[in-house]
């Protein structure tokens, strides 16, 4: 008769078991390209944020078609990224130019939106971690936020991706019947320590 052994636990079995089972109820996670078809899902991100809060000093929704035109438009030059969470878009963050005039074209201004149900848990993060090595790897040379005050959750994600405060503009929109005050906030996506190519498309980076 053959004595049935029983593996034992030990407590470097017991950490792995319970990294196992932690990872196993992580969710599924794609960072991506924004297409035209995406529009819907951004808006409904978005949409709220305009109508209900002070964050955005857009006052009119856009809606699904006005998203649409914008990530059209942003050409191959300015990268627009989501996050999905198994398969539904939970945030999205882009560049845009920073100013018109062509001595700023290496500089360029970002963005990042959450839903209300992924806020604090490094959505955010991700999203602007794999947006400032695209830009990095385009050429461009500085990225540029600005916070609408208070925001405090806004202000410090800002501050731990790298970003440092250049100042504040003072009551310089209206929303929600007061003034509003901008923080803006600067970061370095490459050295200054020589004269710059001119930024790549984004299809020449991805056929590097």
């Amino acid at each position: 008769m053959f004595r049935r052994h029983l593996l034992r636990k030990t407590p470097a079995m017991e950490r792995f078991i319970a990294i196992w089972k932690e990872a196993a109820l992580m969710p599924s996670e794609l960072i991506r390209r924004c297409t035209p078809a995406d529009a819907q899902a951004l808006a409904a991100i978005y949409d709220p944020i305009v109508a209900e809060t002070h964050i955005s000093f857009e006052y009119i929704p856009p809606g699904p078609s006005e998203m649409r035109h914008r990530i059209t438009t942003a050409d191959d030059f300015f990268p627009w990224l989501l996050l999905e969470r198994d398969g539904g878009v939970v945030g999205y963050a882009y560049a845009s130019a920073h100013r018109s005039r062509f001595g700023y074209r290496w500089s360029v201004e970002v963005s990042a939106y959450v839903a209300p149900t992924a806020r604090r848990q490094g959505a955010a993060r991700r999203l602007y971690t794999d947006l400032f090595q695209i830009l990095a790897a385009q050429g461009y040379h500085a990225a540029f936020a600005g916070v609408t005050l208070p925001n405090e959750p806004s202000c410090d994600l800002h501050r731990n991706v790298g970003f440092t405060v250049v100042g504040v503009f003072h009551a310089v929109g209206f929303k929600q019947g007061a003034w509003r005050d901008v923080m803006w906030f600067e970061r370095l996506l490459r050295p200054a320590t020589e004269a710059p190519s001119e930024p790549l498309a984004l299809s020449a980076v991805e056929r590097a």
